[in-house]
């Protein structure tokens, strides 16, 4: 767990704390501290939580991503102001959308939390402002048409279900089914999501196994194109060709 060595150092000296000032605040010693920043030893679980809440900082991001590369400030704030991903701005701080390539989306359920994830990821801009965190996902299967597999639909992220409106398509991400794309009715502990395709019946999820909410801002329909056409540098040139300005990482 060499990550949390460097993480705690880093966020105990951006406060501008001693060690015996962080060991105050944890309620365990100093020498327990240096330990920790040395790497001798790795903090409990009950420790974890607790640096988890001083910092507010998710436990995920501790333990898994080296926050030295990130700009704290610049991170998405979600349930009691856990830090869980990077929103990624250019040298004019302007916000950068992350496009889910249809590889990538294969292990965004393992790494939607984990922002070195997203360091791989192609960024791109679109030719009109947006105010918000939005992400790109790519669209499988023909249950939302008119869109297929080669759309992408670009979303907004929202941080509660409460702000979900009946009726309306979100990008969800759920423990069971990873990325979906539907169109979404809030029942309260449970939400229920339909096809606009009537060949797929609508089905539940449990509130608790939403893990993010995108709501739909628009559409990048790159699907009349070859299956085999559809790679990373044809995604980008079609991209482009739309007036979306897009990089590589």
């Amino acid at each position: 767990m060499s990550k949390i060595s460097k993480n705690l150092r880093h966020l105990r000296q951006l406060k501008g704390w001693s060690q015996e000032n962080l060991a105050d605040k944890l309620d365990i010693t100093r020498a327990r501290i240096g330990s920790y920043e040395e790497e001798r030893c790795d903090p409990p679980i009950e420790t974890l939580i607790k640096i988890s809440k001083l910092f507010h900082i998710a436990i995920d991001a501790l333990v898994k991503c080296d926050l030295r590369k990130f700009n704290l400030d610049t991170m998405i704030k979600v349930g009691e102001n856990r830090l869980l991903f990077p929103i990624i701005i250019d040298k004019d701080n302007n916000d950068k959308i992350e496009v889910i390539t249809m590889k990538a989306s294969a292990g965004y359920l393992n790494g939607y939390a984990d922002p070195e994830y997203f360091e791989k990821l192609p960024l791109m801009n679109l030719p009109f402002r947006i105010i918000g965190k939005h992400r790109a996902f790519p669209i499988k299967g023909d249950s939302m048409p008119p869109l297929r597999d080669g759309c992408f639909v670009v979303g907004k992220y929202i941080e509660s279900l409460k702000d979900i409106q009946n009726g309306h398509t979100y990008v969800l991400l759920t423990r069971e089914d990873g990325v979906v794309y539907k169109r979404v009715y809030n029942k309260g502990s449970v939400v229920e999501l339909h096809s606009d395709n009537k060949h797929y019946s609508p089905y539940t999820v449990k509130a608790s196994d939403i893990l993010e909410v995108w709501e739909f801002v628009c559409t990048l329909n790159i699907s009349d194109k070859p299956s085999e056409e559809l790679n990373l540098d044809s995604i980008i040139h079609m991209l482009n060709s739309m007036r979306v300005e897009m990089e590589k990482k």
